[in-house]
């Protein structure tokens, strides 16, 4: 009974943040088999996330730098992006920006939904260290799916000559947010991680939302809602 309440506190705030970023969809939802096959592949990323990773601390040492930006931040947000770009991005059903931000946060959080099961198993959890770890890392990936998902959907809906900047931003900007996260965490004195990390990750969630209101802003059916609304 206690490692089932434990696992399904490790797994409530993947979910949770899935179902408030797929709700906050203001004008075309997408299917529900898609958002769960994307969260899917997600949770299949972590396999070789941690081989291609394991590779790399052999190869390289466990330098700080390697660890944050290399081997966790590049090799994860690269994995998510290649999946998406080659999955969804050219997808019927990605129809409208904020589509993007949908199939990367739940890219995102299948993975850091297993992530944080497998810690929860394999390390001496409670539900102090795991609701830790919903507000920090799970929500992190969460954000830096946000923000790659935002620049797929400005690249996806761009003409021809700016696509490429916007698709290069995509993987560019989660990788650098996820490294100094993860450089934070790796480097900062125990009594100044919180002191650090907690506005860092408050500037990523306003830096979030903004992204979600611009996204839905740009919908092409927004006008279609307006002119039932006109009718009505």
């Amino acid at each position: 009974m206690l490692l089932f309440s434990v696992l399904t506190a490790a797994v409530a705030p993947g979910i949770s943040l899935l179902i408030y970023l797929y709700l906050k969809d203001r004008y075309d939802t997408e299917p529900i088999h898609m958002v769960i096959r994307l969260f899917l592949l997600g949770v299949l990323i972590v396999v070789p996330t941690m081989v291609i990773g394991r590779g790399m601390e052999l190869w390289w040492g466990e330098s700080h730098f390697v660890l944050a930006f290399i081997q966790s931040a590049g090799v994860e947000e690269f994995l998510k992006w290649f999946v998406l770009y080659h999955v969804i991005y050219n997808h019927t059903e990605f129809d409208e920006p904020y589509d993007g931000i949908v199939y990367a946060a739940s890219i995102s959080l299948g993975f850091a939904t297993l992530e944080n099961v497998l810690y929860a198993i394999f390390s001496p959890a409670t539900f102090g260290t795991l609701l830790v770890r919903a507000l920090l890392p799970v929500s992190g990936h969460a954000l830096f799916g946000v923000i790659m998902g935002y620049y797929l959907g400005k690249a996806r809906f761009a003409p021809a000559s700016r696509a490429r900047s916007y698709l290069l931003l995509s993987l560019i900007i989660p990788m650098a947010l996820h490294g100094s996260y993860d450089w934070i965490m790796l480097t900062a004195k125990a009594h100044w991680i919180y002191v650090i990390i907690i506005p860092f990750m408050l500037l990523l969630w306003i830096w979030g939302l903004r992204m979600l209101q611009r996204a839905n802003a740009r919908s092409p059916f927004r006008l279609l809602v307006r002119e039932d609304e006109v009718k009505l």
